[in-house]
């Protein structure tokens, strides 16, 4: 298995970028490490922290697309980023996942542009984990690619977090609620409402209702569905909260579940190949972690599950068009 890493994106790049894949390197030595970067950068803190150069195999990159670059024309303008190149090998085949701490803008637009959304979706989405007193994390979805939805894109989203919660903590059959105002059906804006109406009535998934704000840490469900707009408010909100706890000098063990280093990042759904997107803060035990959450997504083969629970709603969707018309 080959793991792709941007050794260029984040705040404190290359330098634990590397440091984490060295600490990989010890944990998972089957696992060959593909380091997209600066060769003389990486040289360098190679030199500096002691590591062999023979532990990873690096392609050089001369480019680097920056945090405040626009996504779309940083990967027209500057096509030897680690990041293009990154999506370049994904894409033909030459490792098996990318990750990357660095413009997240510019990830998920090379996911699409690079590696094509799966058959029957026309959005990526991003998830994030979200920590319960008691059991499993949750799961939230979409966490900011899409501001604006669709009922049918939160529709989809809902089939991709099912799969995603039972690829990662080995449940069945997840609860998956709807984020709303209200547990009523007809409580929400008309987004909510009509999403309700199309999950109830979607196949291959355990859906539970509408889920408040205030439930998302409870155990009401396991997958809770909303916009990217209303998912990114609430983990700043959560994270928000952590930092200033934490600076209170408050210590608590499930605060302490808050600190996203603990989680590695956010993996990219919809896209044909696995794409890990890191904090801009990574530093190297949350690479690792990454790589962990890598390679346990191709293990699985997540992607192909993906595809085929997509052929399958398709193939309902059809079957339900014709029964109307016949009818």
């Amino acid at each position: 298995m080959k793991i792709g890493i941007d050794a260029m994106g984040g705040d404190y790049a290359p330098s634990e970028a590397v440091k984490g894949a060295f600490i990989a390197s010890s944990l998972m030595p089957l696992i060959e490490l593909v380091l997209f970067g600066s060769l003389q950068d990486i040289t360098a803190i190679c030199e500096q922290e002691s590591i062999g150069l023979d532990l990873f195999t690096i392609v050089d990159t001369t480019d680097v697309i920056e945090m405040s670059d626009h996504p779309v024309k940083a990967l027209l303008s500057k096509p030897n980023s680690s990041i293009s190149q990154g999506f370049s090998y994904l894409a033909q085949g030459k490792i098996d996942a990318f990750l990357s701490a660095g413009n997240t803008g510019a990830m998920l637009v090379g996911s699409i542009q690079y590696l094509k959304l799966v058959d029957g979706l026309d959005r990526p989405c991003l998830t994030s984990v979200i920590p319960r007193i008691q059991g499993n994390p949750g799961l939230l979805l979409d966490v900011g690619a899409n501001a604006d939805c669709k009922p049918e894109h939160l529709e989809k989203f809902s089939l991709l977090g099912n799969l995603l919660y039972s690829m990662m903590y080995k449940v069945d059959s997840p609860k998956i609620g709807l984020l709303n105002i209200g547990e009523e059906c007809e409580k929400g804006n008309l987004l909510s409402k009509s999403t309700h109406q199309l999950l109830v009535q979607t196949q291959g998934i355990h859906f539970v209702g509408n889920i408040e704000g205030r439930d998302i840490f409870s155990d009401k469900a396991d997958v809770v569905v909303c916009d990217g707009f209303s998912g990114n408010l609430i983990i700043k909100v959560c994270e928000g909260l952590y930092y200033n706890l934490v600076r209170r000098g408050i210590h608590d063990e499930y605060l302490e579940k808050f600190n996203f280093k603990h989680y590695g990042g956010s993996l990219i759904l919809g896209v044909n190949a696995p794409v890990i997107v890191g904090h801009g803060i990574t530093k190297d035990k949350t690479f690792v972690k990454m790589i962990e959450f890598a390679c346990e997504t191709v293990k699985s083969q997540l992607m192909g599950k993906i595809q085929k629970s997509m052929a399958r709603f398709i193939a309902s969707q059809s079957d339900t068009l014709n029964s109307i018309h016949e009818n």
